[in-house]
């Protein structure tokens, strides 16, 4: 069982409004984000709740997720890693952190993501275009569940990227758009862009595919 967690706490300080809950198709971001590892069907799908957690619990009613509630989600990003990894199962051989602002990334990426790591392929997992590195990333819990408990302050898994190289398997994805987040008004005018023209192509292409 692979475990996603979705890292939905922060308060979004440079959006200057809560940007997991920015509508997106009638739902908020956050909700494509938890719906993406629930059609994946890998396992435990958990949400790391912090500012703003009883909004996104509602925009959340209708899914199978867990809530996992950050109560130091002011001191970074490591705290909401921390908070999901404790409500992770302990059966679970891995797990797989997803950003809340990132709601175009679909079900497959998680599903090769999760291949790629059952393959061997590394003991850490992440999507890559064109040599970029983006989010979700998957770590093997054997090998690195005492590293994570250990991180601290709002860098995340950068430091354990960054010092094992070594360990990283990359899966190749053909969008980079996959990996837009909210960080501003900007960025988010930009996901629904690429939003609709996403739809456009499911809706063209399903038209051939009786």
């Amino acid at each position: 069982m692979i475990a996603s967690v979705i890292l939905a706490a922060g308060s979004a300080s440079r959006m200057g409004k809560p940007k997991q809950l920015l509508p997106l198709g009638g739902r908020p971001m956050v909700w494509w984000a938890a719906n993406a590892a629930c059609r994946a069907a890998l396992g435990q799908v958990i949400v790391v709740t912090g500012a703003y957690g009883e909004e996104v619990s509602r925009a959340l009613a209708d899914l199978a997720v867990s809530v996992a509630v950050n109560p130091h989600w002011q001191s970074g990003q490591a705290a909401s890693l921390k908070a999901g990894l404790a409500t992770v199962d302990r059966q679970a051989v891995a797990v797989m952190y997803l950003l809340a602002d990132q709601p175009l990334i679909p079900a497959a990426v998680l599903q090769d993501i999760a291949r790629a790591y059952y393959a061997g392929q590394g003991s850490i997992v992440a999507p890559v275009f064109q040599g970029q590195r983006g989010n979700p990333v998957l770590f093997d819990l054997n090998r690195w569940r005492e590293d994570l408990l250990t991180l601290q302050g709002d860098c995340g898994a950068r430091e354990i990227l960054r010092t094992h190289p070594t360990e990283l398997g990359c899966v190749p994805v053909d969008a980079p758009h996959y990996f837009l987040d909210a960080d501003t008004e900007e960025d988010y005018q930009t996901i629904l862009r690429h939003w609709q023209d996403d739809l456009i192509d499911e809706r063209n292409a399903s038209r051939f595919c009786k």
